[in-house]
């Protein structure tokens, strides 16, 4: 019996043995596969629900991983036809923009991963330089709602650190959302702008309600004798009262669907939108260059109150120092600029006409077969033709990367801009 026992014990042994060690090797490779993917706990989980916005249909029926290149090339062609569709309009370049966020106890909800106030923070911080890039001249202000009250984080200003580092330092979500006590808000601050800047309003709503104590069609109806546009992005579902006040006023109202989808409806609020066609008199304005001092001088700033060593601004009216343009002079109420200020504003009074598509069945032997910005092969490995353009004036033949590089970034063409040149070689 001894024996038998001793025998026993050993076989249960090896395979405790087996298993203990086939069930270690199971566990580190799972440990292995999560260190590779290199991912937060929530983020594998929202993976794993929304796994199938990764894959797509080919024409065969079988699946295969999205290409955002693709996708990216196709908003943009999308997004050039729109404006090609257009007739020539006058914008206004010098904005005047309340981001108005809302931190209700619905910016807490977790349908935006993690959280929809973390994913409008992480985009409005994208938005706000990119809308400087945009727009030099510009100022944004920032204004919360929660608890049913408004309050404003930052005044208008043309610094965009400042104004990201107020928001970051500001997401408790707490109360009801009031959507007229913000309007009151920002409608307070904004009729003091002068009458050649354009008002505007961006609200970023979580709520599907709000908590108002008055009557809001009569805050409604004051924004819009104030010239105020008011645009609403929803991260819920439509809400009439939202729609209502953007047709009121001229703005444009929409609700995100998911991620992508909030940043592209944020960033289509960057380029300056059209005027009003009541108000787009023209406008002398006087504007001050102001010189840079010295990286040695020592000067007490007037926007800040505080002694600074170097890069400031002596306004050229009354001499007063600043420290960033663009901006008002606190002192005399001049506007201050620098001339790359205007210079990067001037695409938008003439922007480079869209590139028109060359259909596939037009490329031959004599076409270009490199594109004319980055000298890439316009070939597939089977001498197949991809999708290219064209510009109207010089012909020159681009990719798509290089189309959206121009129009979106350089704002000039390097085929228009070479022919400009060898003209002026030959001439001299």
């Amino acid at each position: 019996m001894s024996g038998v026992g001793l025998e026993l014990r050993r076989r249960n042994g090896d395979e405790s043995g087996r298993s203990g060690k086939f069930g270690g090797r199971e566990e580190d490779e799972e440990e292995e596969e999560e260190n590779e993917k290199g991912l937060e706990a929530w983020e594998r989980a929202y993976a794993d629900e929304r796994s199938w916005e990764s894959l797509q249909e080919d024409e065969y029926g079988l699946l295969r991983p999205i290409d955002s290149a693709t996708l990216h090339h196709a908003q943009y062609r999308r997004r050039a036809q729109s404006y090609s569709s257009a007739v020539r309009i006058q914008k206004g370049l010098i904005r005047y923009l309340y981001v108005v966020i809302d931190l209700s106890r619905a910016a807490a909800e977790t349908d935006f991963r993690p959280s929809r106030r973390a994913v409008v923070a992480k985009n409005v911080e994208i938005f706000i330089r990119e809308f400087f890039d945009q727009n030099p001249l510009s100022h944004i202000g920032l204004a919360i709602i929660k608890d049913g009250v408004a309050h404003c984080l930052t005044d208008l200003g043309g610094s965009p650190e400042s104004h990201i580092k107020a928001l970051l330092g500001k997401l408790e979500c707490s109360g009801d959302a009031s959507l007229e006590n913000a309007l009151d808000l920002v409608h307070g601050c904004l009729c003091q702008i002068p009458t050649y800047g354009h008002r505007e309003v961006l609200i970023l709503y979580s709520a599907l309600s709000t908590c108002d104590p008055g009557d809001i069609m009569e805050t409604i109806q004051k924004c819009k004798k104030a010239r105020i546009r008011c645009s609403v992005i929803g991260l819920s579902a439509e809400i009439y009262i939202c729609k209502h006040l953007c047709e009121q006023t001229g703005g444009i109202y929409s609700v995100a669907m998911d991620e992508s989808h909030l940043k592209e409806l944020l960033l289509e609020h960057a380029p300056p939108p059209p005027a009003i066609a009541e108000f787009a008199a023209a406008n002398l304005i006087k504007m001050g260059f102001p010189q840079r001092e010295s990286e040695t001088a020592v000067s007490i700033c007037s926007c800040h109150q505080t002694a600074k060593v170097g890069g400031v601004y002596t306004c050229p009216r009354c001499k007063a120092r600043i420290c960033e343009l663009p901006t008002e002079c606190r002192i005399c109420g001049l506007t201050l600029v620098s001339s790359p200020h205007l210079a990067r504003s001037y695409h938008h009074l003439f922007p480079i006409d869209p590139f028109l598509e060359v259909p596939l069945n037009n490329v031959n032997q004599k076409s270009p077969k490199a594109c004319f910005g980055c000298q890439q092969s316009l070939l597939k490995p089977g001498s197949n033709s991809i999708i290219r353009v064209a510009c109207s004036k010089c012909k020159q033949h681009f990719c798509l990367d290089c189309d959206i590089y121009i129009h979106e970034s350089l704002h000039n063409c390097p085929g228009c801009e070479s022919v400009r040149s060898s003209k002026l070689g030959n001439e001299q």
